[in-house]
């Protein structure tokens, strides 16, 4: 995805915005006309005319007042619900482009700079129209329209006035680029940094004070969030500085006016009101002028936070994921006479073709039939994964790869998760209680049927103990164990009634004593008519699968 692109979708389109512009550009010809008519009236009354000579000036005083709040409400009301409607829909898209990547082809992205990307960066989108084309686009047309009246009154004053915008324009530019341009490109990163370094240290909490390396983690938050604090400060200083210069140039071009008019006063060209008018309008313009130092800012940022969208979201969908895929038909395909494999290939997206494990397959033949047991193995490396993830169609492949007759690139991926169901040697768990854990998986199941799932996997007794269905489970799984996280997870299993499960490494993590415990009571658990992949690296017990397979090198043997 191009960084042009993502900043196209982040801006509203002009039929829905040139309201909140107009609106905006009201507001700031009425401040700088308000500021003009009280200088004219102040020094023509001062001159005490009859009343009915200043009469119009006071209605004008009044009337640019109220204008500029009414305009100011509009433009606020104007802005913001395009503004938020736009970024609605620059937050679906982004996660409609992402879904097709997860879970695999996101490999590599880490939790804590995803969750940066699709709440921090995409909320940073909306400074686009709010604080980037808005405020330059105000500051443009009302600068150009006091040139243009104070050209009217004093050519010289106008030269100079238009000479110290575009000093200040281009100091702008200059100072905040030189001065606080890093500064605001490491920001959001460096929030990411300390988000992750977080994340990371709750998370493994246990495991960290176990081994005595809580000190290390609270260094790594600690030193993150030094650096933050850093670049924010940098990024203050320099746009303090900028302010600083801006406001400096607002007070040169009122003085060079002056020195410009005075002459014209002299030789009776100018009124004494009119001179009022021409020194004390610019001090309005700048005003008006004030937010463009923040808006070339704030844009620097948002262009930030767009090419790291842009990065996370690639053009296409990586070669290895499945792509160009039928619409959902909302049924699994029928198993007929079960799964075929044959000579089937695959790879993982994140590393160049490579897995998490290295696994990549080059040639596999299988055929699992209605209630069959099927063992997978092979050393680490071997490719066992990366078929669990193809058989649950979270990978692409070559070769063929059938269920019930049907090739499966012909058929969604949700579809085929309809039948096939995946339990990972890393099950996710919420941090909810026991029961929307399950009911995760099946939301109109009522309590016996989640309790007859958890007396199958062994996991009823342990559940009265703590609490019932309403156990809370920790973020993550955090207050379970390995063993019993797998069995919550079968449990899901169970509920949705898969016709084909895939056990994925079901006691990676567990102690190896309970281990074969765990996989008699996980595969009794599922019914004598539901076909099971068990993959494991490991001996399991006999009598619990009806054949093994193996894999080495990416190829059955």
């Amino acid at each position: 995805m191009r960084t042009s692109e993502v900043l196209r979708s982040a801006q509203p389109p002009l039929r829905r915005f040139w309201w909140a512009i107009a609106a905006g550009t009201g507001t700031a010809v009425s401040a700088i006309a308000l500021l003009a008519a009280s200088a004219w009236l102040i020094t023509r009354a001062a001159e005490q005319p009859e009343v009915m000579y200043i009469s119009a000036a006071v209605v004008a005083v009044r009337a640019f007042a109220l204008g500029r709040g009414t305009f100011r409400y509009l433009e606020r009301l104007t802005s913001h619900d395009a503004a938020l409607g736009q970024l609605a829909s620059v937050r679906a898209g982004l996660v409609r482009r992402i879904v097709p990547l997860a879970p695999d082809g996101l490999g590599t992205t880490r939790r804590g700079a995803l969750l940066s990307r699709l709440v921090d960066d995409v909320d940073e989108l909306q400074n686009l129209s709010l604080r980037v084309v808005m405020p330059l686009a105000v500051a443009g047309l009302a600068s150009l329209a006091s040139v243009v009246f104070v050209a009217f009154l004093s050519p010289g004053a106008a030269i100079v006035l238009f000479g110290c915008l575009a000093g200040a324009f281009a100091l702008a530019v200059w100072l905040g680029w030189i001065a606080g341009g890093r500064a605001e490109r490491d920001i959001a990163p460096l929030r990411s940094r300390l988000s992750d370094a977080l994340l990371d240290e709750f998370v493994s909490l246990e495991v960290l004070t176990a081994y005595g390396a809580t000190g290390a983690a609270h260094e790594r938050v600690r030193a993150a969030d030094e650096a933050l604090r850093r670049a924010t400060v940098r990024r203050a200083t320099a746009q303090g500085l900028t302010a600083g210069a801006v406001s400096l140039l607002a007070g040169v071009a009122s003085f060079a006016a002056l020195l410009v008019a005075l002459p014209g006063l002299a030789a009776g060209g100018l009124t004494g009101p009119v001179l009022a008018v021409v020194v004390l309008l610019p001090m309005a313009v700048f005003e008006v002028f004030g937010p463009v130092p923040l808006a070339l800012a704030s844009w620097r940022q948002v262009r930030s936070a767009a090419e790291r969208i842009a990065r996370t979201v690639p053009d296409d969908v990586p070669a290895g994921l499945p792509r160009d895929e039928p619409p959902a038909e909302g049924r699994g395909p029928v198993l007929g006479d079960g799964i075929r494999l044959a000579g089937l290939g695959a790879h993982w997206p994140s590393r160049g073709g490579e897995s998490a494990d290295g696994g990549t397959l080059h040639h596999v033949d299988l055929e699992v039939a209605p209630g069959e047991r099927v063992l997978v193995t092979g050393p680490s490396g071997a490719g066992k994964t990366t078929l669990a993830h193809v058989l649950v169609r979270f990978l692409d492949y070559t070769g063929s790869y059938r269920i019930g007759g049907r090739e499966v690139r012909e058929l969604n991926g949700d579809d085929v998760r309809r039948t096939i169901g995946l339990c990972e040697q890393s099950p996710y768990l919420f941090d909810e209680s026991l029961r929307q854990n399950l009911l995760f998986a099946h939301d109109t199941a009522a309590d016996d049927e989640l309790w007859e799932a958890l007396d199958r996997v062994g996991l009823a007794e342990w559940a009265r103990e703590h609490g019932g269905l309403d156990t809370p489970l920790g973020e993550r799984g955090g207050l379970v164990s390995g063993g019993q996280a797998q069995r919550i997870t079968l449990a899901r299993a169970l509920l949705t009634g898969f016709p084909v499960l895939v056990l994925d490494e079901p006691t990676a993590g567990v102690d190896p004593a309970a281990s074969d415990a765990l996989l008699r009571d996980l595969l009794q658990a599922v019914d004598t008519d539901r076909a099971v992949v068990l993959v494991s690296h490991v001996a399991i017990p006999e009598g619990l699968v009806d054949r093994e397979v193996r894999i080495e090198g990416g190829r059955t043997v």
